[in-house]
């Protein structure tokens, strides 16, 4: 019995988890190619043996996704198959007014065209054309971009060449489409071959030649709708910029590698601004290293007075009354002085020593004799008195001596 209630509840189970799969197979919620690699995973083959889908990851509950996905590619050209098909598929017969677009009850992408130069594509081109792409639920944005040759003869030479400029504007994430060199001035031919709903920019009239405005007889029409220019940027401030502070860019590119030729800077200016490179980078690790001695000063003024004293005790140790080089020179002077002294007289065996011999001398040998006093008479010359190699030591007091000499 035991046996037989455990195979009926495993039966049970397994067939739950065969419906539960089939459910989740025809699930249109999980339909969606973001979801179909992992319910094809999950989803158990009737040819596979059951060993195979244990491990298998049960499948995921059903979500609701949003409407628009996040864009992964950028936003096709106007003449590109993408925008092709999506032009086709326009019903372009019955005319949308702007009351109907906003109620959104229209049964097709609203298609709003909105034209520009796009230089330097900055935030506020990005704020327009996000504002074009809110202005109704179901938005299919169009923007045009001008040409250079159109562009340097009505409104002046560009930073960016046009197809720099198409680039940036088909990255932003509001387009849908890109049309290249666009016109300056629309017409009801190029509304109708694009299958334009609605054209949004600025309120600010742009005049014509003849002094109209290029948006009145859309505006006429009810197919113009304005957006709001963002305050304090646009291109010609970003090029106002460079110009004020025209050195410290020049500056900046000589230090990344660039010629003075690829900058159309001389000789003597390239010299002079490769000059104040140097002069900022020595004046920036100055200004680096005091502000690492301002942070480290209490650490350094700290172990300086523990060490102080050391070097205190070691300065004496070499340099002090009782120093080693005071022994040094000690040493050295005495041997110096030994090496320059003249050597002593050899002794002789038996000889009395120097200090003896002179004590004995000093004690045995008599005093020397007295000088006589001795007269002589004019006629006698002085060679007679020193003749015969005779000194006054051979002269005595005695007078018989004296006279028998």
């Amino acid at each position: 019995m035991q046996e037989e209630k455990v195979v009926e509840v495993l039966s049970n189970y397994f067939q739950n988890m065969d419906e539960k799969r089939e459910k989740s197979a025809t699930d249109t919620s999980l339909n969606h190619p973001v979801w179909k690699p992992l319910v094809d995973t999950c989803t158990m083959s009737r040819k596979r043996p059951r060993e195979e889908d244990d491990n298998c990851v049960p499948p995921a509950p059903a979500v609701s996704l949003p409407l628009q996905m996040s864009i992964c590619k950028v936003a096709p050209f106007s003449d590109d198959p993408d925008a092709n098909l999506e032009r086709e598929r326009c019903d372009y017969t019955n005319c949308i007014t702007y009351k109907v677009a906003k109620s959104g009850r229209v049964q097709r992408p609203i298609r709003v065209y909105a034209d520009g130069i796009y230089d330097l594509f900055h935030q506020g081109h990005a704020r327009q054309l996000m504002q074009a792409k809110n202005l109704f639920p179901n938005v299919y944005l169009i923007v045009g971009v001008c040409s250079d040759a159109l562009t340097h003869s009505k409104k002046g030479r560009t930073v960016m060449t046009d197809t720099e400029r198409y680039e940036a504007v088909r990255h932003c994430r509001y387009v849908d489409e890109v049309i290249r060199d666009a016109p300056w001035e629309l017409e009801e031919d190029f509304i109708t071959r694009h299958k334009i709903d609605f054209v949004a920019h600025d309120e600010i009239p742009y005049m014509t030649d003849d002094g109209t405005d290029l948006y009145a007889w859309l505006k006429a029409k009810g197919m113009f709708v304005a957006t709001e220019r963002t305050e304090g940027v646009s291109t010609s401030d970003i090029v106002a910029r460079i110009v004020r502070d025209y050195d410290i860019y020049v500056r900046r590119n000589l230090a990344r590698g660039y010629s003075a030729k690829d900058l159309n800077v001389s000789f003597l200016n390239e010299k002079k601004f490769r000059l104040q490179n140097k002069m900022d980078e020595l004046k920036d690790k100055g200004k680096r290293v005091m502000e690492n001695i301002g942070e480290k000063r209490v650490d350094m003024i700290q172990k300086w007075e523990e060490k102080s004293r050391d070097f205190i005790d070691t300065f004496l140790l070499l340099f002090g009354r009782e120093g080693r080089l005071s022994h040094i020179w000690n040493e050295g002077k005495g041997r110096l002085m030994q090496a320059l002294s003249p050597p002593a007289s050899p002794q002789r065996d038996g000889s009395p020593t120097s200090s003896n011999s002179s004590d004995h001398d000093e004690s045995v040998s008599p005093p020397p004799p007295k000088a006589g006093r001795y007269e002589f008479s004019p006629s006698s010359s002085a060679s007679a008195k020193f003749s015969n190699n005779g000194s006054p030591d051979d002269f005595s007091d005695d007078d018989d001596d004296h006279q028998s000499k």
